[in-house]
């Protein structure tokens, strides 16, 4: 009886090691491909998703499959950046960032900021429209593929700041590090289709999809592992 409860005993550790040992998995979009529309047209997140960002994921599963770092956390290997390999680096921000992405859309009308969140973001720009149209001036002026964030920053200011190519603001590279509450994609691939070169149009129809539900929840999580950290 002993000697089956042992052999069962290591048999759940081995599926627990291998189940870790999976890497990472491509997450399912939190709507369908067309559910955006006409905001965020079909073509575009069909692409988008089943081409660019599953890429992301097999490349990155390729990079770290049998070093241990599969077994992270994206938001770990994130945070020491400047220590992973640089095929590791190519893609972790290209799957974490486009998570985080659609995580904050959604196809739902209506959503307004918590009451926390609405009167820091009025303490940091004077008014929630003044901020709109400082994150969307960073936006257009942004070159090049890249991001825009807002950010809790580590003194407890929120900011916006924009990242090129796939970085991230909790890097340990980045000149504006923060903990993510929202963003924009602005590489073309995320617009080229329904927009061209037309980009001030693709972020002033990113706004009608913001879900100020997920955003605001995000910031109270990102509040409360400040106050861990201190």
């Amino acid at each position: 009886m002993k000697n089956i409860f042992t052999y069962s005993l290591l048999l759940s550790c081995f599926q627990v090691a291998f189940s870790q040992l999976k890497g990472f998995e491509i997450k399912p979009l939190p709507y369908g491909t067309n559910a955006l529309e006409p905001f965020f047209d079909n073509q575009t997140m069909d692409l988008h998703y089943s081409k660019h960002y599953t890429s992301y994921v097999k490349s990155l599963n390729t990079a770290t499959q049998n070093t241990g770092v599969e077994v992270l956390k994206e938001e770990d290997i994130l945070r020491t950046y400047s220590k992973v390999k640089q095929n590791v680096k190519n893609n972790i921000g290209g799957v974490y960032n486009h998570e985080f992405f659609w995580s904050i859309l959604t196809p739902k009308k209506g959503s307004t900021p918590s009451e926390q969140l609405e009167n820091d973001i009025k303490k940091n720009f004077i008014n929630f429209d003044t901020f709109k149209i400082k994150f969307q001036k960073e936006s257009v002026a942004k070159l090049g593929s890249g991001w825009v964030w807002l950010v809790l920053k580590p003194n407890g200011k929120l900011a916006i700041c924009s990242t090129s190519n796939n970085d991230n603001p909790m890097m340990d590279n980045v000149t504006t590090k923060g903990i993510p509450i929202l963003t924009i994609d602005l590489w073309e691939h995320a617009y080229y289709l329904k927009y061209q070169n037309k980009k001030s149009e693709y972020i002033a129809a990113f706004w009608n999809l913001v879900d100020w539900n997920e955003v605001s929840k995000k910031y109270e999580l990102a509040i409360k592992k400040q106050l861990i950290k201190k």
